[in-house]
């Protein structure tokens, strides 16, 4: 019989099993949220061809992109006040439930209005796997776990397209989302049966002004990033109009946390300058990571003639470089409390991976690429899970969700705004050079065309040609502004304390009353 699994600090010891199978289930349901996007994107032509909708495509995935990052802090401030596990299990339900309906379906507003659903339970199970692991794990034995969770991310990238592709042959796009059904299944009972979290009752009140305002200006500037120089000029009424909403929503929010009794995100979290620059390198993380997945694959199946159906494998010499690198930085760290030198060296292999890439062109083999994606890949697995752990060890045990869902917003939003800008400026460069090349009629023949390998093949020699330079010199423009802004990454580093990390020692566990009301406050005074 498995033991249950209580927070460190309690009286009972955390047998290391326990810890395993509540790390398991936790891990699954990190993987149903990170799976889901990839799979839908394979699916979503066949979606389309039955459902119809052409025109509302995007909102399929932007509905979905928009209630996870809405509720993403609303999360964890619910766990923080009512239990980690309720708020968790819950999430998990409502995720199960947006999938069934999903998967039913019968036009494109009906999947827009579920997919929105499903992210409002996605919204809930980053914060609870990461909160969670929070409380039942010290930060100086955190870091032994990082690569299962780089090991999730990996397989979620590089699965996920295949699986997508498989399940939409072979089975219907309908099961693309029932596919989440077995694996919710399995992460309710595990959790259900073997973790057991104190139940708490808070007595002050969600904040639901702040909620609400929070909600309008992190949706404001998720349409911005979405919408800006694709639906809509960025000099257009809709996108300043939206730009004004997320300011003046922005400022009443930051305003009306300070007069809440329970914020839904305390402002006094943001005290702590490792929290803060946490939050600042976390985003900057978000901004390389999700560029970097959406135009690596663009430039190798444009350019290198990779094919489109095995796009996650392209994907893998930085996947697995994060994964590696992840791996070692979290046992360093375990072994001796000291990451200061993770966020400085992920920072400046962040910088030179995003250079590397932008000086790809259409002469570079896959081979070069592939070592070019491994040193980007080495960079983001010294940030990717140090930004979290150094973000909760900067906080009070009370804090840890909104702590949690902070870091996971600003991630979230930093790969926002890289999708946004670093499409912008390959969308200009591929339709600048385009016409350099062809003319501007030509050009927009082409841009119109569906231009992946196999398209690509049946266009004349000289077209071709012209577009395979096009997307070269729009990716060189895409990460050289990456490189840019992991530039600010990099500065920000050096300027992270050495805060101890709480430890399970003797004297006062991680989680154990004393160590909520002491250590946590010496390291808020050492690290401002």
């Amino acid at each position: 019989m498995v033991d249950t699994v209580k927070p460190a600090g309690t009286s009972e010891e955390v047998k290391p099993r326990s810890v395993r199978v509540v790390l398991m289930a936790l891990m699954i349901a990190m993987l149903l949220a990170m799976l889901d996007n990839m799979i839908i994107g394979t699916a979503m032509p066949t979606i389309v061809g039955e459902l119809g909708g052409l025109e509302h495509l995007s909102w399929v995935v932007t509905a979905y992109t928009l209630a996870t990052a809405a509720s993403t802090p609303i999360w964890g401030k619910i766990g923080d006040m009512y239990g980690r596990k309720g708020a968790f299990l819950t999430s998990i339900v409502i995720f199960l439930i947006g999938s069934v309906l999903s998967g039913m379906a019968q036009d494109m507003g009906q999947l827009i209005g579920f997919r929105a659903v499903q992210g409002l339970g996605a919204g809930g199970l980053m914060v609870g796997v990461m909160a969670i692991i929070g409380d039942l794990i010290p930060p100086r034995e955190r870091g032994k776990y990082q690569g299962m969770m780089a090991g999730v991310m990996a397989l979620a990238m590089i699965g996920g397209p295949l699986v997508g592709g498989t399940i939409t042959d072979h089975m219907g796009w309908r099961w693309s989302f029932y596919i989440n059904l077995p694996l919710g299944a399995v992460a309710l009972a595990m959790v259900t049966a073997v973790l057991h979290l104190p139940k708490k009752r808070a007595q002050g009140k969600i904040d639901y002004l702040g909620a609400a305002l929070l909600t309008i200006a992190i949706t404001s500037t998720v349409l911005v990033t979405t919408w800006g120089g694709n639906e809509y000029a960025w000099g257009s009424v809709e996108i300043l109009g939206l730009i004004a909403v997320g300011v003046l929503s922005t400022a009443a929010f930051l305003y009306a946390e300070t007069k809440a009794a329970e914020p839904v995100m305390p402002l006094h979290i943001f005290r702590s300058r490792n929290f803060t620059l946490m939050s600042v390198i976390g985003f900057l993380v978000g901004f390389a990571m999700f560029g970097g997945v959406l135009y690596l694959p663009l430039f190798q199946q444009s350019v290198q003639g990779a094919s489109a159906t095995n796009s996650g494998l392209l994907l893998l010499p930085m996947l697995l470089s994060m994964m590696v690198v992840s791996l070692i930085a979290g046992r360093v760290t375990t072994s001796s409390g000291k990451y200061k030198m993770f966020p400085i060296a992920g920072g400046a292999l962040m910088v030179v991976g995003m250079f590397l890439l932008a000086t790809m062109d259409t002469g570079t083999t896959r081979l070069v690429s592939g070592l070019y994606m491994a040193v980007l890949g080495a960079g983001l697995g010294f940030l990717m899970q140090i930004t979290m752990l150094v973000a909760q060890n900067s906080v009070e045990m009370k804090d840890m969700g909104v702590a949690s869902s902070s870091a996971t917003l600003f991630r979230t939003l930093g790969g926002s705004f890289g999708v946004a800008l670093m499409g912008s400026l390959f969308t200009a460069r591929v339709t600048d050079t385009m016409s350099e090349r062809l003319g501007p009629e030509a050009a927009d023949a082409a841009g119109s065309a569906q231009l992946d390998a196999a398209s690509l093949a049946k266009l004349p020699e000289a077209v071709r040609d012209a577009y395979q330079h096009a997307v070269a010199a729009g990716t060189h423009s895409a990460f050289l502004l990456g490189a840019a802004i992991a530039v600010l990454g990099f500065a920000a580093a050096w300027f992270v304390k050495e805060v101890p990390l709480r430890g399970a020692g003797p004297a006062a566990p991680a989680g154990s009353a004393d160590a909520d009301k002491t250590a946590p406050a010496a390291q808020e005074s050492l690290a401002r």
